[in-house]
């Protein structure tokens, strides 16, 4: 069965007007159902993550500063959401469903989370809409548990994943793969183990032939035992913050091309859902619910 971790929780209230679509969280597991691509008991709840798997990827005083709220403006700033103990909670909540996923996928090769793929987290400081890195919390307590070897980190979000680059840059045991706009957010980037800069307006033929190289040299070269995929929808050409020219049908056969290859190679994954920002939000729901539909298909 596919496992999804949701919580109203994710669902944060902003003050209006905000760019971040926070009504997705609240849009797409009602989508899914309506549709009946998942039943109520696909859901399940997640825990908080633990203080010790946080601080295995996070700076202890950073930690410290964000559970009292007592970041500087610059850096709330750079978060771009209004700090709060509710948001903080939500953070937590985000990673511990991530780590939770682990555990299903490593049962039934894939599950996902609604929320997730916080990838401009770093181990010091919050930036993007992203306070804590759920990924790397993730690959991070695969290889202690010696549940995985080599976790590959492939992160499809139109802006790279700077966070989880500058987290792993020493860490031989993950590999950092971002496809990602190259004069998009962040304007000065990390270097992943492996960076694919796209030019504006990249179309889904262009892009859909990068990305089964690339993916196919990465996986015969490192061999991952487990990926987690950030599977952001800020690539169609929709998106008001992306700059690419992907359409529903393009984003749809990135997804089927990475899910298909990690069911074929039997390589578990967990998938987090990323950005989007369209403004119509039913492109952005639309865009989500064809990876859900996408794993059953393929999965079960």
């Amino acid at each position: 069965m596919l496992k999804i971790a949701f919580s109203e929780v994710y669902a944060y209230h902003l003050p209006e007007k905000h760019r971040f679509p926070m009504l997705k969280y609240e849009l797409l597991p009602k989508q899914l159902m309506h549709e009946g691509v998942v039943l109520q008991e696909n859901f399940f709840y997640p825990q908080n993550a633990s203080e010790k798997d946080i601080l295995e990827i996070h700076n202890v005083h950073y930690w410290h500063r964000l559970i009292q709220l007592n970041l500087s403006p610059s850096e709330i700033r750079a978060i771009g959401f209004p700090l709060s103990v509710r948001l903080v909670e939500r953070e937590i909540h985000i990673a511990g469903g991530t780590l939770q996923c682990v555990t299903y996928a490593l049962a039934h090769g894939i599950s996902f989370n609604i929320a997730g793929g916080t990838h401009h987290a770093f181990t010091d400081r919050g930036e993007g809409f992203c306070m804590l890195n759920d990924q790397a919390i993730g690959a991070n307590y695969l290889l202690r548990k010696k549940k995985a070897q080599r976790v590959l980190i492939l992160d499809l979000d139109v802006h790279q994943g700077n966070g989880t680059a500058e987290i792993f840059k020493n860490e031989p045991r993950v590999f950092t793969f971002s496809m990602h706009g190259a004069k998009n957010y962040p304007i000065r980037k990390e270097q992943s183990d492996l960076d694919i800069d796209l030019e504006d307006g990249c179309k889904d033929e262009t892009y859909l032939a990068l990305l089964m190289q690339h993916l196919n040299e990465v996986t015969q070269g490192f061999h991952p035992d487990f990926i987690f995929y950030q599977a952001g929808v800020d690539v169609l050409a929709t998106d008001k913050l992306g700059r690419l020219g992907l359409t529903k049908a393009g984003c749809k056969k990135r997804d089927q091309y990475v899910l298909e290859f990690a069911h074929r190679e039997q390589i578990p994954m967990v998938v987090c859902m990323g950005g989007g920002y369209s403004p119509n939000i039913k492109d952005i729901i639309d865009a989500h619910a064809n990876t859900f539909k996408l794993a059953q298909q393929i999965f079960f």
